[in-house]
């Protein structure tokens, strides 16, 4: 949903209201029964503001482009997560709605150009049928490490393992066995704010190989909210430190270590909000409050939608940092694709 002051001032807030409405009723769809491959449309976003169209640096990121992306598959949307590979050819999210969309990332001249061979297909159970006929259908955060994609599941509060690189979009899911104090502690999560980041330590933090994965908001909303080393040598709770009523959407280490935070914000005269904090590698600690430097944060100029996946992957020596929207499955949002790079100066 894009709320803006634009909108105020063509439907007024009856529009708005009406827009809120739909994003809190428009269905989910069934994920695809089997692969199914899908025509993309994108559209050049080239401008991250509408206003200033001669910035390129926003906090500590250069923007490198984007793609507001269509398609006429009703299918299409609810991307919650994102993966890109090493060199960022290859591109994964997971649908809200327990579906995969694969496709190879296209480029012109260095900026983001489209999205080829894109396929949809459904996430599978350890039986083999689909996961969002289980109670396990409400899948929201992903990463891809040493072949192994994570995904985190909200409402039921677990965490899925798949052996992509053998399997693809074929592998089937097993539970993460979590550890009994943590398994506790996450059942007390907030029903549908649950596990919305996850990720894999690499080699040069600390906690190398752990996987990581933290919730949404806190029941109180003035709370911090709680992170969980789930695997590792260091395994244990802790918490992140909020502000300015931002929540965690999602989260993906730096090669250093550093943590990124994605995390966002909606209110009805604002609309969107979304903004990026750096966590220093050595704080990431069972008990720890974890608190990092905004590095950035959008404005109503800004061509944002409710951006949810955060993916880095190296290019040339440059950090790419692409976001990605959960449209909601509404006609009134978009599913957009935001590629940045960290400023000059500002190792990762």
């Amino acid at each position: 949903m894009r709320l803006s002051r634009r909108l105020f001032l063509i439907g007024g807030g009856a529009t708005a209201a009406a827009t809120i409405l739909a994003e809190r009723t428009f269905a989910r769809p069934r994920a695809a029964a089997n692969v199914l491959p899908i025509d993309l449309t994108a559209r050049p976003i080239d401008h991250l503001s509408v206003t200033e169209q001669g910035q390129s640096r926003f906090g500590d990121l250069l923007f490198r482009g984007g793609l507001d992306l269509r398609s006429s598959e009703s299918r299409f949307g609810g991307f919650s997560s994102l993966w890109r590979s090493a060199n960022g050819q290859r591109l994964v999210s997971v649908a809200d709605n327990a579906q995969w969309l694969t496709a190879r990332v296209e480029t012109a001249d260095g900026r983001l150009s489209g999205l080829s061979d894109a396929k949809l297909a459904p996430l599978l159970a350890w039986s083999g049928k689909p996961l969002g006929e289980t109670r396990y259908y409400d899948t929201e955060s992903l990463t891809i490490a040493n072949g192994v994609a994570y995904v985190g599941v909200e409402r039921k509060h677990a965490i899925m393992r798949f052996d992509w690189g053998a399997d693809g979009v074929a592998a089937k899911a097993s539970p993460v066995k979590l550890p009994e104090d943590i398994r506790e502690h996450i059942k007390d999560l907030p029903n549908n704010q649950g596990l919305e980041a996850i990720g894999v330590a690499p080699p040069r933090s600390p906690l190398a190989g752990a996987l990581v994965a933290i919730a949404e908001r806190a029941r109180k909303h003035d709370k911090p909210t709680r992170g969980f080393i789930v695997t590792g040598s260091r395994v244990g709770e802790f918490s992140v430190r909020r502000s300015d009523d931002y929540d965690i959407s999602d989260l993906a280490f730096l090669p250093s270590g550093e943590m990124l935070l994605l995390e966002r914000q909606f209110s009805l005269f604002r609309g969107f909000r979304v903004r990026l904090r750096r966590v220093a590698a050595d704080v990431l600690r069972p008990d720890a409050e974890i608190d990092g430097a905004v590095i950035f944060e959008s404005e109503a100029s800004h061509e944002i939608d409710n951006m949810e996946g955060l993916a880095v992957h190296q290019d040339a020596g440059d950090t790419v940092l692409s976001l990605i929207s959960d449209n909601n499955f509404s006609p009134l949002q978009r599913t957009l694709l935001l590629e940045f790079s960290l400023a000059a100066g500002k190792s990762a």
